[in-house]
């Protein structure tokens, strides 16, 4: 072989070398079919495109055994990083030992693991969720009058962020002599849970005049009980968190006054990104917030492009 076709073979040899060996990433979900979660899961299945990026996506759907049972398949696969976005909060510590024994980068994503300090070959992505229920809330007792009864759908008590943004709500309401809490119930995040929650409280006859879900898809389960009832929700002061495309048209329809704007896009892209990056033996930050913001009426039309 000449010197020209040896250095042809070698340079395809190269390419094709360095073909093999792109990253591959294991991605396990807490759930598909969660609005919010999809667009997280869509913008990570993006920029792994953007990168060139192998991923798989498995649906542990609610179950923590199953959840821990992916983690470990996608070990005994050689995934080069493993994203996660929790179950439960408090099976996280299992998780992190898995794939710190097994010298893969854990990247949790949305739902922060139940701790405050995390070893080396593990980060989160995410938003910090001592502002999402206070922003919350506090528009709420802004438009109430910092008067009123005040009910309370619950997330998954399991995770981190029905926990704080729960604690939030509580945290502004005791703020409020002329507010208190006569209602807190779970609806696991979950519109069907929440109109039959909803629903609940209106034959149970409870006077409701504030109504704060921890997620957007409940704050519309509450919203489409009322109507169900026959009842405009349009008087009740009514606020969720995500600011998802759903929860954005009742709000230019006027039935839901407030939300807070959680980025699922910038969640999702941002842990492929960082994952990636401790793969190749980068430094990272460990801890990557990204913002909440406050979502109204007023400045609704903005968020719509996200």
């Amino acid at each position: 072989m000449n010197t020209k076709k040896l250095l042809l073979a070698l340079s395809i040899s190269a390419i094709s070398s360095t073909s093999a060996m792109a990253s591959t990433l294991g991605v396990s979900m807490a759930y598909f079919d969660d609005n919010f979660l999809t667009i997280v899961r869509n913008n990570m299945s993006d920029e792994a495109k953007k990168q060139s990026t192998e991923i798989n996506f498995e649906d542990a759907q609610g179950d923590i055994g199953r959840q821990v049972s992916q983690i470990q398949n996608f070990i005994a696969s050689g995934v080069d990083a493993i994203i996660v976005n929790p179950v439960d909060s408090a099976a996280t510590g299992k998780m992190i030992k898995l794939a710190t024994e097994a010298k893969i980068p854990l990247v949790f994503v949305n739902r922060k693991p139940d701790s405050d300090k995390l070893p080396e070959g593990v980060a989160f992505v995410g938003s910090n969720e001592l502002d999402s229920g206070t922003l919350e809330m506090q528009e709420l007792a802004k438009l109430a009058g910092e008067k009123g009864n005040v009910a309370i759908m619950v997330g998954e008590l399991g995770t981190n962020a029905a926990q704080l943004r729960t604690k939030d709500v509580e945290d502004v309401v005791a703020k409020h002599p002329d507010m208190k809490i006569v209602e807190k119930q779970v609806a696991n995040w979950s519109r069907n849970e929440a109109i039959d929650l909803m629903t609940n409280w209106l034959t149970n006859g409870t006077k409701i005049d504030v109504i704060a879900a921890n997620n957007d898809e409940m704050a519309i389960g509450a919203i489409m009980a009322l109507q169900q009832a026959g009842v405009d929700p349009k008087p009740y002061f009514i606020g969720g968190v995500d600011a998802t495309p759903d929860a954005l048209t009742e709000i230019e329809k006027g039935n839901l006054d407030v939300t807070v704007f959680q980025d699922a896009a910038g969640q999702g892209a941002g842990s492929v990104d960082v994952a990636l990056k401790m793969a190749k033996g980068e430094n990272v930050e460990q801890w990557n917030w990204i913002p909440f913001q406050l979502v109204t009426p007023e400045n609704y039309k903005q968020f719509m492009k996200n």
